[in-house]
């Protein structure tokens, strides 16, 4: 096999705020697996919050042997994002060798539509009220908090967006202390759902603490080895491929997190519509699917992923699987 990788850049539609920093634009790793006669292809976004860069992730995948599987690839690389680009590329390429659908390939139905989420930036208050009038049709938004002065601006979005559902992003922001405070009001403006409220190192605090609305692991949840460690913090996990390092432990992991009572969000990096493509497969029935990269960017792959009221559609295989 060989394998060839590049480096993207996608030009985001306006600046992107949380509160670990700001960008204007998503840089990605490409990755193309090919066997003489047909390439498959994959996406990956190396998260510094994770201890990746462009360099790191390249070099992994540099690293490799000449010969692997899909199956070995699983004890070759760690999970995370140089292994979610190859085994994504490796599933596409199994695809078009056979003919057949990803989802077919993996035992699944065929998948349809699922309503995503729409992240607005973090702000201040008036900013994000905007921003969410703005988005008021949207049935989902998602808003990026994780401060010690939120309060404002959850309701300043409320105001904008009254009818729209809305889940809470606090990107490990905020203490138990300010957690406790808040969620009282999470439950009162409608919140659905608050993403990693305390640090993936902390989050013991949250054993015995009020759940007005159920909590998601995000940072704190990876991949199956995960799970042990969430029992009585959580209510949901968040299912990324990056965090998994690929659709296989993805597929994986909804079916562990299951077993075990958890509901299921499936989330994303800031990527493109072939980042977004695998993990549409992984979303089906979840509680929450924030597959919103693409509405972010102001360019995209040739053949992107379509959204419209129904929400985001499974990939044409012109992009992928």
């Amino acid at each position: 096999m060989k394998i060839e990788v590049t480096r993207d850049t996608f030009r985001l539609a306006q600046v992107f705020t949380i509160s670990r920093g700001s960008r204007t634009e998503a840089k990605v790793l490409t990755v193309r697996i090919g066997d003489g006669n047909l390439r498959g292809w994959g996406e990956c976004v190396p998260y510094a919050r994770y201890g990746e860069t462009l360099d790191s992730v390249e070099a992994q995948i540099a690293g490799l042997p000449a010969e692997f599987t899909r199956e070995t690839l699983q004890d070759l690389l760690p999970a995370g994002a140089a292994r979610n680009a190859v085994d994504c590329a490796l599933w596409d390429l199994e695809a078009k060798r056979t003919g057949k659908r990803v989802w077919e390939l993996a035992g699944l139905p065929a998948p349809g539509p699922e309503i995503t989420a729409y992240t607005l930036s973090l702000a201040e208050p008036e900013e994000m009220r905007a921003q969410a009038a703005k988005n008021a049709h949207r049935p989902l938004l998602k808003i990026k908090l994780g401060t010690p002065d939120d309060m404002p601006r959850l309701e300043a979005v409320r105001a904008g967006a009254p009818e729209a559902r809305i889940i809470v992003d606090a990107n490990e922001g905020w203490s138990a202390e300010i957690y406790a405070d808040l969620s009282p009001h999470l439950a009162r403006l409608g919140v659905a759902l608050v993403e990693q409220p305390l640090p993936a190192g902390e989050d013991e605090a949250l054993i015995g603490m009020d759940r007005p609305v159920p909590l998601c692991a995000d940072e704190s949840c990876h991949d199956r080895a995960s799970l042990p460690d969430l029992e009585g913090k959580y209510d949901v996990v968040n299912i990324k491929l990056d965090k998994t390092g690929g659709l296989t432990e993805a597929l994986a992991l909804r079916e562990a997190a299951q077993a075990a009572g958890y509901k299921l969000m499936v989330g994303c990096m800031m990527g493109s519509s072939l980042a977004m493509a695998p993990a549409t497969l992984v979303a089906q029935g979840a509680m929450i699917t924030d597959l919103d990269g693409p509405l972010l960017l102001a360019e995209d792959r040739d053949t992107p992923l379509h959204f419209d009221e129904a929400g985001v559609y499974p990939p044409d295989a012109a992009l992928w699987g």
